[in-house]
């Protein structure tokens, strides 16, 4: 599902490389694919949550909600390594030679991987809600409850796969982004993405101190912090926008002269 821009840098222009059909349409498979794996997770919950879901000891819980959880973890180990190593694979090799309107495309495609991974960032806040009343409801219980297996297994890691796709794409297509490390970049991929070791303090503070499920513990301060720096996504736009005004004078007349 990745989202990329095969086209060689240094191929011969014949006319202005606006063709972003490929890019939608990959676009559209991977948010098509988030909304239906969501949408399979929720009834799945709906249907096995409370019936078998109660005892991480009782053999159908086994075979219901560590089935699933093996499945996630295989999924999204091969579709992570597929398509970073994919992306890397790909690279741009010779990036002096870009031409304006290559480049123009490659930020429209930064711009869908950065959609696709905000959409992931709000599912993972619609499962935070559901997975906080899971526990008021049921109390606390292991670190592989129904909910936690598909917040921290699935969810989570679903968020990672398109924000440091996103980032690899940059860093490997685009001058500005090749030429040096962009820190909001960093931080909009690098904050969320520690949200998994904090998910390990998280469960371990619950299990030794056995504190309510509220969502202003100090316990669960470290998820609002991470969450907030995804907020450095407006960064990340404000660099592609000051570099698409750079563009767009460029591309025009280039237009006009193949008119």
């Amino acid at each position: 599902m990745a989202l990329t821009d095969t086209a060689s840098s240094t191929a011969v222009r014949a006319k202005p490389a606006y063709g972003f059909g490929k890019g939608l349409m990959w676009f559209g498979v991977a948010v098509l694919a988030l909304a239906v794996i969501g949408a399979f997770w929720r009834i799945y919950l709906q249907v096995f949550g409370l019936s078998v879901g109660l005892d991480a000891t009782a053999p159908e819980f086994s075979t219901y909600w560590f089935g699933l959880l093996y499945a996630e973890i295989a999924l999204i180990i091969f579709a992570n390594v597929a398509c970073w190593t994919y992306l890397i694979m790909t690279r741009d090799r010779n990036l002096a030679a870009i031409t304006p309107e290559v480049e123009f495309k490659r930020y429209f495609y930064i711009t869908l991987w950065l959609v696709a991974y905000t959409a992931a960032i709000v599912t993972v806040g619609i499962w935070t809600e559901t997975d906080a009343a899971w526990h008021q409801m049921t109390m606390r219980d292991t670190a592989f409850s129904p909910t936690h297996i598909v917040l921290f297994y699935g969810v989570v890691p679903a968020y990672l796969f398109f924000g440091v796709g996103a980032f690899i794409y940059a860093m490997t297509r685009t001058p500005i982004f090749a030429n040096g490390i962009s820190f909001m970049f960093l931080l909009a991929v690098i904050g969320p993405f520690l949200v998994l070791p904090n998910i390990g303090f998280n469960e371990w503070g619950h299990a030794f101190w056995l504190t309510e499920e509220i969502f202003s513990h100090p316990l669960h301060w470290g998820f609002v912090a991470l969450g907030i720096s995804a907020l450095a996504l407006a960064g990340v736009a404000a660099q592609i926008a000051v570099r698409l005004a750079e563009l767009f004078p460029i591309v025009f007349k280039l237009d006009k002269k193949q008119a």
